[in-house]
């Protein structure tokens, strides 16, 4: 687990560099860069048992290298329900991203990659968290769909234990620059 983060974070300061490097030349000398906030809601649906829904909420800090490029940072909390008593899954997630805008500065396409922290119910688990996305942004609105992957979560396949979560989002934000 340690192994994954390390090279995680090492893609993410790689990334990092090649972005900056890239955005001085397309940003151009009128693009001011800046920083900007978002706080959303999401509402996911699980693909394993034994959860059945999904809900939490964000808040994410952008800065934009330049008009097309961005770079993200996220964390919140999210509840993965599951039926029965005190069974439920809660996690806090911490992700750095990349957004890219292909469409009329509207369109994005986005990874990101963290951890995620179990927090309720006894779970002491964390867990690699990827997490693809694409979406519509105006200045106000951020509306997307990603797809989560936490490979160290619990899970139940075949009637048996078994570690893996995968589930897709949706998530409405309202933003704001700082």
């Amino acid at each position: 687990m340690k192994k994954t983060i390390l090279t995680g974070a090492i893609l993410a300061f790689l990334t990092l560099g090649a972005t900056s490097a890239m955005a001085q030349d397309i940003k151009g000398d009128d693009y001011e860069q800046k920083f900007k906030m978002g706080i959303g809601a999401n509402v996911g649906y699980p693909f394993e048992d034994p959860y059945n829904l999904n809900v939490g909420g964000d808040v994410r800090l952008q800065y934009d290298l330049s008009k097309k490029y961005s770079l993200t940072a996220t964390t919140g909390f999210n509840n993965l329900f599951v039926s029965g008593d005190n069974n439920d899954l809660g996690y806090i997630p911490a992700k750095l991203g990349f957004k890219a805008f292909v469409l009329k500065d509207k369109f994005y396409l986005m990874g990101e990659a963290g951890a995620a922290f179990a927090v309720t119910n006894n779970y002491n688990d964390k867990s690699l968290l990827l997490s693809p996305s694409i979406g519509y942004a105006t200045k106000y609105i951020d509306l997307s769909l990603r797809y989560e992957y936490l490979p160290d979560f619990p899970s139940i396949r075949n009637n048996a234990a078994d570690k893996g979560l995968g589930q897709v989002s949706l998530r409405l934000a309202y933003g704001f620059d700082l």
